[in-house]
């Protein structure tokens, strides 16, 4: 069904998607540049993998630039419910991408990955909007370093 799901695919504007090999429409990346928010002006590039469950099974999306945000840990894990426990054969490639970009919008400290950030968002917000800044810029956070990701 994934040929269907890509060639109807209606972007958000913040949203661009790239595909390495024109022949492999499985495998590819989605590049989210939220255009407000905590993350505006960032550039974040997640790639997907459509297994031969799909669409069983959901894709496996992974984010490849490191951020700070309590729903996607250090290692690119993307803790998005429709990726997991409430995914139907029903939704799409689309339903996903307009899911990630909601997580830019509106991070959910209720379900982290990154527990520290959530702490953050719930007890000082101010405090992780100067986090959020200081990672796109390219700083550390912590003992941690976030590569510059500002588009």
């Amino acid at each position: 069904r994934t040929n269907p799901d890509i060639n109807e695919l209606n972007l958000p504007k913040t949203c661009d998607i790239s595909f390495s090999d024109p022949d492999d429409l499985l495998n590819f990346k989605l590049v989210i540049c939220p255009d407000e928010g905590f993350y505006k002006s960032g550039k974040f590039v997640f790639s997907f993998k459509v297994g031969q469950g799909y669409p069983h099974d959901p894709p496996k999306v992974k984010c490849e630039t490191m951020v700070y945000h309590p729903n996607i840990d250090l290692e690119g894990n993307v803790c998005l419910n429709i990726l997991r426990e409430d995914w139907k054969p029903v939704l799409t490639i689309n339903s996903i991408i307009y899911g990630l970009q909601y997580l830019f919008l509106e991070p959910n400290p209720e379900d982290p990955l990154n527990k520290e950030a959530a702490e953050v968002l719930q007890n000082n917000r101010r405090l992780f909007e100067q986090n959020v800044q200081r990672s796109m810029r390219g700083g550390y956070i912590g003992s941690t370093y976030f590569e510059r990701c500002l588009k």
